[in-house]
């Protein structure tokens, strides 16, 4: 099994000391950078845009992930491009072409990814799968921090887990959305290779031991 990396999301961050924060989390053992851009559109919140992207870029020595929870992605993938993402993720619900995304994306200099929503079948990734770096599952409906985890979504991992390596793909599969040490055990063992977290790094007593257990949750019987 590879090594199980970990994207802190900054959603949970203290923006008023945001560059402190992310550097705390790389610190302690963060692989990259979660950015969850909010239009409220897509979805209910509004959260930040490229500037604060661009504010970190260069100051943070991990990978940035940005994850477009907008109705319209190709309008904005130059400008997150710009600002320092390494992924640009987008969502399937969304996307009109994803063909088209994925090479804009590729465009602009950075790694596509595809999201997919609970209630969206791992089905609707494969035609493109081949194509990404990174799929995104999410574990909780987008737009707030602090959702309780969505245990349906577990199975979806493990079908496109087991397809991805019959296809001999090499890719993230990530899982966003109530994510902690309780349910990383539930998605590694699935075959997911990238957790996302926000409160559980942010807002834990003990930054690094938090990472570390997440890393480790494949270790856990």
């Amino acid at each position: 099994m590879a090594p199980v990396k970990v994207s802190a999301s900054i959603l949970s961050a203290d923006f008023s000391h945001l560059l402190e924060d992310c550097q705390k989390a790389v610190d302690a053992g963060a692989d990259m950078l979660h950015m969850d851009v909010m239009d409220g559109h897509f979805v209910p919140n509004i959260s930040f845009g490229a500037p604060v992207i661009a504010g970190l870029k260069g100051k943070i020595n991990v990978p940035f992930d940005a994850h477009l929870m907008i109705t319209d992605p190709n309008k904005y993938i130059p400008d997150f491009a710009k600002a320092g993402s390494s992924y640009i993720l987008f969502h399937e619900e969304v996307s009109g072409n994803a063909t088209e995304t994925i090479k804009l994306i590729r465009q602009n200099g950075c790694k596509p990814g595809m999201v997919i929503n609970p209630g969206t079948s791992e089905e609707t990734l494969k035609p493109y799968a081949k194509d990404l770096d990174y799929v995104l599952f999410m574990s909780v409906w987008p737009g707030f921090s602090g959702q309780s985890f969505i245990p349906d979504v577990v199975p979806k991992i493990a079908k496109f887990s087991k397809w991805a390596s019959q296809e001999g793909l090499s890719l993230y599969i990530a899982v966003d959305g109530g994510i902690s040490p309780k349910t990383a055990p539930l998605v590694v063992e699935a075959g997911a290779n990238l957790l996302i977290a926000a409160t559980a790094i942010f807002k834990a007593p003990d930054m690094k031991e938090a990472i570390h257990q997440l890393k480790t949750a494949g270790n856990k019987n």
